[in-house]
């Protein structure tokens, strides 16, 4: 890999949920930008491996990790295989997270706390077991949302409100983290074409064609759009901003 343009030479960066999407766009970028990249993932060994390998075979560093944010053993191991590879942490992506969406009459307890523990505790917890890694020049903590907390689609109560949480968590973490040089931001993405939004079905979806219709770009999303905007927040271009939300959603409020 050339170092010429690499923003992120030297730096270590771990990506949950990183086997594919958005996730795995971010990874492979990052790893492009000169980071070594942890793609951490649940259950999909095989999406990570393809991640790593693509990153590898680019000149890359990179490393597949298993392991559930939403529980606690698996953060810590998590955490002290990225120190085992790489001895460091200097950038956080906590893309990991769960959607399903359903009217309010078919809300249940397991759907609320599917959602809550893997979007809201488990990034939480992934924050609070991370910074412990980071060295005394700081870093970047980069928290995926999504652009539903400002246009609120019916049926999303549950998953809305994840994603307004981690908004604001991430506001109240940039100021407890800050001190320590810490910068902690959020991406809002808009509808973005993955594996996942293809199986839900919202690609095929009249939601997808009205979004299509107010978006002032025309179009929905791709993974690529998103890794941009995670470089900009992991690199020095982005050094005295903390505790902003990034919309990347093609213009939709």
């Amino acid at each position: 890999m050339s170092t010429t343009t690499q923003k992120l030479t030297g730096k270590v960066a771990i990506v949950t949920g990183a086997s594919k999407g958005i996730g795995a766009g971010i990874a492979t970028r990052l790893a492009a930008e000169g980071a070594a990249v942890v793609v951490n993932y649940s259950s999909s060994k095989e999406g990570a491996d393809k991640v790593v390998a693509e990153i590898t075979q680019q000149g890359g560093q990179a490393i597949a990790v298993q392991g559930n944010v939403a529980k606690r053993a698996d953060i810590d191991r998590l955490l002290a295989e990225t120190k085992k590879a790489f001895g460091r942490l200097d950038v956080l992506v906590n893309n990991a997270g769960v959607y399903e969406f359903a009217p309010l009459e078919a809300i249940t307890e397991e759907h609320f706390r599917k959602h809550y523990d893997v979007n809201v505790l488990g990034l939480l917890l992934t924050i609070q077991e991370g910074v412990k890694f980071f060295g005394p020049e700081g870093g970047s903590v980069i928290n995926i949302s999504s652009a539903v907390t400002t246009f609120t689609p019916p049926g999303s109560a549950v998953y809305s409100g994840t994603k307004a949480a981690v908004d604001v968590l991430s506001r109240v973490l940039s100021k407890e983290l800050g001190p320590k040089k810490i910068r902690v931001n959020t991406i809002n993405p808009g509808m973005v074409e993955t594996e996942g939004t293809h199986s839900a079905g919202f690609i095929a979806s009249d939601f997808r064609t009205q979004l299509e219709t107010q978006s002032p770009l025309g179009r929905i999303g791709q993974p690529a759009d998103i890794a941009s905007a995670a470089v900009f927040l992991a690199s020095e271009d982005s050094s005295w901003i903390t505790g902003e939300f990034l919309t990347v959603s093609g213009g939709i409020r």
